[in-house]
């Protein structure tokens, strides 16, 4: 065949794919689906990741790419990871900025948005410090609780039913990147009951489990008198309530499970059934509560505050 024949092929072959145009397409079908109940994620196996900041994070963990849909209204910093992404033979394709807009959970989107396998990242053996965000119902609060376990070191948040989706927009959004390096996992109350049992104590603990422990006793403000153990290295729950001990007053350098209510209704009495301790956050001013992420984030940076000593 002439060379000329050849250049007519190899310009077919390599045409650019039609920019999206259409809501019928299969895939904004599945991302709009995606926007919608936890069970859409569930079934699908899959979420958004929104805004070049969450795709980069995303590729940087490794996650599994379904397809990435991107707009002309990309910055350059997007332009570039466009290229990235093709560069690792991810599916990527242009959208009609219009179109885009409309899966957009922000009034002016970034340009760019990926279809991303969900998983679970694998737990730590004997994890000694766990988040469970209990009824925590708007999706602001939890992103930001996600994002401050992230900084903090916790090493596994457990979701419980009460809760939001843990994967939907607006969390991986407020989450900043928390969702690609923090193991994420949604169970029944019994698995979490189950989780933080005798069975997940630690080798310390197992071998001193007939010893004695040395005993302090420290006096709050208000005159009640709370034993705190020393070399008890047993996973401890506590619980955020205002009528608990002060958390200035408590010991976190011991493995713990943190369990922080939501702000409408506090703590489910699951919740309260499994904490063995309560601890609150002593407020100077009238005020009666805080909201749920700025309370946990307090709570959260005491315990590693406490550990780096």
């Amino acid at each position: 065949m002439e060379n000329g024949s050849w250049i007519i092929i190899d310009s077919i072959l390599h045409e650019p794919l039609a920019m999206i145009s259409s809501n019928q397409n299969s895939k904004i079908k599945l991302a709009r689906a995606l926007t919608g109940r936890p069970k859409e994620r569930r079934e699908a196996e899959a979420f958004l990741a929104e805004g070049v900041r969450l795709v980069e994070e995303a590729v940087i963990g490794n996650w599994g790419f379904r397809f990435v849909l991107y707009s002309d209204e990309l910055s350059e910093r997007g332009k570039k990871l466009v290229e990235k992404l093709e560069e690792e033979k991810i599916e990527v394709e242009e959208v009609e900025s219009s179109l885009l807009q409309s899966l957009s959970e922000t009034e002016t989107s970034q340009g760019i948005l990926a279809v991303i396998e969900l998983k679970q990242l694998p737990i730590p053996n004997s994890p000694n410090f766990i988040l469970i965000p209990d009824s925590i119902r708007d999706p602001g609060n939890l992103g930001t609780l996600l994002r401050t376990a992230d900084a903090a070191g916790v090493q596994v948040v457990l979701i419980p039913p009460e809760t939001t989706d843990a994967f939907a927009p607006k969390v991986v959004r407020a989450g900043m990147g928390a969702h690609f390096r923090l193991p994420i996992h949604s169970m029944s109350w019994d698995e979490i009951r189950e989780f933080v049992s005798a069975s997940h104590l630690t080798k310390r603990d197992e071998s001193n489990r007939g010893d004695s422990v040395r005993l302090t006793e420290k006096t709050n403000p208000s005159g009640a008198t709370h034993i705190i153990p020393f070399g008890d290295t047993r996973l401890h729950v506590f619980l955020a309530d205002m009528k608990g001990q002060s958390c200035w007053e408590t010991d976190f350098r011991q493995p713990l499970t943190l369990i922080v209510g939501g702000e409408a209704e506090g703590a489910s009495e699951h919740a309260h059934q499994l904490a063995n301790a309560v601890v609150k956050i002593p407020m100077a001013g009238k005020t009666e509560s805080l909201n749920a992420a700025v309370a946990g984030s307090v709570l959260i940076f005491e315990v590693m505050r406490q550990r780096s000593l």
